[in-house]
Formats: structure tokens, C-alpha cells, sequence
């Protein structure tokens, strides 16, 4: 298990980029949350398998349909367990 606290910038809101990712991440079993910043950029929280919690970046970075991912700053952090699902935190 583990855990990783993402920050995307780009053209990352207002393009269905939080609910893709909600989506993408539910599909391969991951989870916990994103959610729109103020100053432009998404942040989100995954937890699971390594493995899968790095497909899920790699699709956010890579093959969001309508978005574009100029950077993304990842933080590893300590997994919590604490989420039940992937959702969209508003």
C-alpha cells in the first residue's frame, strides 16, 4: 500500500479532468480524492497498490482526454487507510 499526494498543473480545470481521474482511479481499485485549487493547478490523494496508484498518475499526466498536464509535483506520504472509494472533494 501506498500513498501519494499529487499537485497537477496545466490545463487541468474545467476540462472534466476530477471526474476522469475519479473514474479512472475507482476502475483500478484506488483510492481517495481530488479536488480543484484556487490558484489553477488539481490536487489529489491516492492510496493502494503501488502499482495501480501509479498507472492512475501516469493516465492523469499522459491521457486525460480533453485536459493537459504541463507539471505534476508528487509527495510521497505514510497510507492512512482512511478512504473508503475515490471521490471528487468539493
Amino acid at each position: 500500500m501506498i500513498r501519494k499526494h499529487c499537485f497537477f498543473s496545466g490545463k487541468v480545470q474545467g476540462v472534466f479532468f476530477r471526474a476522469n481521474t475519479r473514474d479512472k482511479a475507482q476502475e483500478k481499485g484506488v483510492k481517495g480524492w481530488v479536488k480543484n485549487l484556487r490558484d489553477g493547478r488539481v490536487e489529489a490523494v491516492f492510496e493502494g497498490p503501488e502499482d495501480k496508484v501509479d498507472e492512475v498518475i501516469r493516465w492523469c499526466e499522459q491521457n486525460q482526454p480533453h485536459a493537459r498536464v504541463d507539471e505534476v509535483e508528487i509527495k510521497k506520504e505514510k497510507p492512512t487507510g482512511e478512504f473508503d472509494t475515490f471521490f471528487i472533494e468539493r
